[in-house]
């Protein structure tokens, strides 16, 4: 990529600092170093390898994805990140874990059980996937809590945030926790027997519970099941009144585990029995779901039924500790139905997800500092002219979040509402979370008298209830709300605009990698970019009329659309740019996503690499793509960032020759992104715009902090930093959005 193109100065209002400037405190690497490297060898392998389908070729997904939660663990694990953001990169892994077990492990289980023996690329069975699956989540679950106990548990012991076992109290501490028990938990907790007359408990899904064995006067002993209640915290606080020596660290404070105290308690449970034994156990079930939306009469009806089936899934891990007899495990395989590879033991506490609980203390000099993201000049109303609209006809709007304020975007959406040249505003939602100014604004728009009509995707997955709220609310206020396409998810984040004004109708759009939610636009890496492009506003408008209507449209001017075009488009795309290297003008392909799995794409950017052409992927999770192999992928860079902010945004850029076109959007490069969801990539046509993708393309290709760089046998490397010459790209746009900058059109 020539200078030009990766150096072009920002549309900030206040220059920023260039990628590749080296800075006395933090000096940065430029792409053009990195690139030199590869550069230097043969662009056009010798014989290079014909079959593309070769299993070999590809690495599994569900292996691949085992090594992104890996890569979170790392984050954990790493001493130069704040303490409570460590400990709130455990609880991550804890929850990733849970979800992978819950959808892609259950989806593989019954596959096994239906008897499929289709492979993927790389050619493993569902079975076989099974086992490695197994070999690496235990590893995982394993390092996790070494981590935990080895790592995390001395270092919050320094600060005066101590974990410990109900056994280690004090003798206060006890007598206190056993007034909580007498006053707040006994009244809810309910013992549940079985022996012959009573048939084994229903286990929830995430459940963490006792097992507990009690033996009557006459020396039976017999079976309970005790729930450990998700109506209370698990993590139980002490505060102590003692000051650390320093003088300095604010009150220390202790925590036990709930079942714990629950478990030095069961006699209070078992009157008139002796509490021989007990056991924790945390149960995972299947929660994903398959819709039969072709036979459901009401689609929202159909999904409010199967999100409450998901608890009760078929169990697919039960993991328990070490001290568990045998006997014990025997009664809950049986009476759960578990084969033996679904019992996991571990270590230290089930559910390392609960400690979120404790990653959330009020501790600011143990977290990330803070910083203020950018504003938007002229964005909010009452301002001169007409506020964003005005904005946005000067030209393009590119907000990189968090960096940038999501502000402007609610903003975009209050201003509709109360324009009155306004005359409609349709949007897709996918997840907005529970507290939503974005649907505010919305509800708002529809008091006023505006045309809304809002397609809610009801099957994001996890989102399922919160977005049936939506619906329903939105609904009773007279917003047209649709549920998306039979068969497809709608995924795409778009939102038009539809205003009168003195020349005519003109459409603005919003476009983005991410979601319409605040929250998470503070802790996800999303881009947004603001137009009032005639083409895009076209192409939004015939978006909105296949999703709420009846439409065969196979073209749009602008916009690539899965599933209609955007596999058509992307691949006419990539055989352009091996065109431009046929030709000598050195193809280059940079591409940020999620995940890259499709075979298809693949094999295009194989095909690309043995040509000559520069590929260089930012993958932050599952990449299915082997890199680095003699005579296919030595043209080919994987990269994945894992740092302070999850990264999310997708973009796509083509060196076309010298002239880069770049897109940006909601899709990955995934089977179920190109084929079963509707998803948009738009065009960035404003140079200035470019040349700020460009920056983070740049930025994110030279970091030397977050990123590792994946090998050729699906292993990931850190890749270091040479002396003085360090780039973390998330504290570099921290440092543009600190520096005081105004995002400025």
């Amino acid at each position: 990529m020539d200078n030009k193109v990766l150096n072009r100065k920002p549309g900030y209002s206040t220059a920023a600092k260039s990628a590749t400037e080296v800075s006395e405190d933090r000096p940065s690497l430029p792409l053009e170093e990195i690139l030199e490297a590869r550069s230097a060898g043969p662009d056009r392998p010798a014989r290079p390898i014909r079959d593309l389908d070769r299993s070999s070729h590809y690495i599994n997904r569900e292996l691949s994805l085992l090594e992104f939660h890996r890569r979170v663990l790392d984050e954990a694990r790493k001493a130069q990140n704040p303490l409570l953001e460590r400990l709130k990169f455990l609880s991550i892994v804890g929850s990733n874990l849970d979800e992978f077990f819950m959808v892609r492990v259950a989806g593989l289980k019954e596959q096994v059980a239906a008897g499929v023996l289709d492979a993927p690329p790389d050619g493993l069975t569902p079975a076989e996937q099974l086992v490695e699956i197994r070999k690496r989540a235990f590893r995982l679950m394993d390092d996790s809590r070494h981590c935990f106990s080895h790592e995390l548990l001395p270092a919050l012991e320094k600060q005066g945030i101590h974990i410990a076992d109900y056994q280690d109290l004090k003798t206060k501490q006890k007598r206190k926790l056993k007034r909580l028990f007498e006053e707040v938990v006994f009244p809810i907790l309910t013992p549940l027997a079985h022996d012959p007359g009573r048939p084994f408990p229903f286990i929830s899904n995430l459940s963490l519970n006792l097992a507990v064995l009690v033996r009557d006067k006459r020396g039976g002993e017999h079976f309970a099941r005790v729930k450990v209640p998700g109506t209370i915290p698990r993590l139980v606080p002490l505060k102590s009144t003692e000051r650390r020596k320093s003088g300095r660290l604010p009150l220390s404070i202790t925590f036990t585990w709930m079942e714990q105290v629950i478990a030095a308690h069961l006699d209070a449970l078992f009157p008139g029995m002796e509490v021989v034994e007990s056991h924790p156990f945390r149960v995972t079930r299947s929660a994903d779901m398959v819709i039969q939306e072709l036979e459901a009469g009401d689609l929202l009806e159909t999904m409010e039924a199967t999100v409450r089936r998901r608890q009760f899934g078929r169990v697919v891990r039960v993991t328990v500790n070490g001290g568990m007899p045998r006997h014990v495990r025997e009664i809950l395989m049986k009476n759960m139905e578990l084969e033996k590879p679904d019992l996991y033991t571990v270590g230290g506490p089930l559910g390392l997800s609960s400690l979120m609980t404790i990653a959330s203390l009020e501790r600011p000099e143990l977290r990330y500092p803070p910083f203020s993201p950018r504003q938007l000049e002229n964005s909010s109303e009452g301002t001169e002219g007409d506020g964003i609209f005005a904005e946005i006809r000067k030209h393009d709007i590119l907000l990189y979040h968090p960096f940038d304020s999501f502000v402007p975007v609610v903003d975009f959406l209050k201003q509709a509402a109360s324009d009155p040249g306004v005359l409609a505003i349709k949007q897709t939602l996918y997840r907005v979370g529970s507290d939503s100014p974005v649907v505010d604004a919305l509800l708002e728009a529809r008091e006023n008298g505006k045309q809304v009509a809002v397609l809610v995707e009801l099957k994001a997955r996890f989102d399922e209830k919160s977005n049936i709220t939506w619906a329903r609310a939105l609904e009773r206020e007279g917003v047209h709300v649709v549920y998306g396409l039979p068969g497809l998810k709608t995924h795409c984040k778009v939102a038009l605009v539809v205003r009168k004004e003195a020349d005519g109708i003109r459409r603005y759009v919003h476009l983005a990698t991410g979601n319409y939610n605040a929250v998470t636009a503070q802790l996800y890496t999303d881009l947004g970019m603001f137009t009032c492009d005639p083409d895009i506003g076209a192409d939004a408008t015939d978006l909105f009329n296949y999703l709420t209507g009846y439409s065969a449209k196979r073209q749009f001017r602008r916009l690539l659309v899965a599933p209609i075009n955007l596999r058509e488009e992307m691949s006419s795309l990539i055989e352009r740019e091996i065109r431009h290297q046929q030709l000598g003008k050195s193809g280059h392909l940079i591409f940020k996503m999620n995940s890259l799995v499709d075979k298809q794409m693949i094999k295009l950017l194989y095909r690309a690499a043995q040509q000559g052409v520069k590929v260089d992927l930012l993958v932050r999770g599952i990449c299915c793509l082997r890199p680095g192999v003699a005579a296919l992928s030595e043209n080919i860079r994987v990269v994945s960032l894992v740092g302070r902010f999850l990264e999310h945004s997708r973009i796509y850029l083509f060196r076309n020759g010298g002239n880069p076109e770049i897109y940006m959007g909601s899709a990955d490069l995934m089977p179920r992104n190109i084929n079963s969801r509707v998803e948009v990539l738009t065009p960035v046509s404003d140079s200035n715009l470019i040349a700020e993708l460009c920056e983070i393309l740049e930025a994110q290709l030279a970091d030397n902090t977050n990123a590792t760089l994946l090998q050729a046998d699906g292993t990931y490397t850190r890749i270091e930093a040479a002396t003085r010459r360090v780039l973390d790209s998330h504290q570099y746009f921290i440092d543009q959005a600190d520096s005081g900058d105004i995002l400025s059109p």
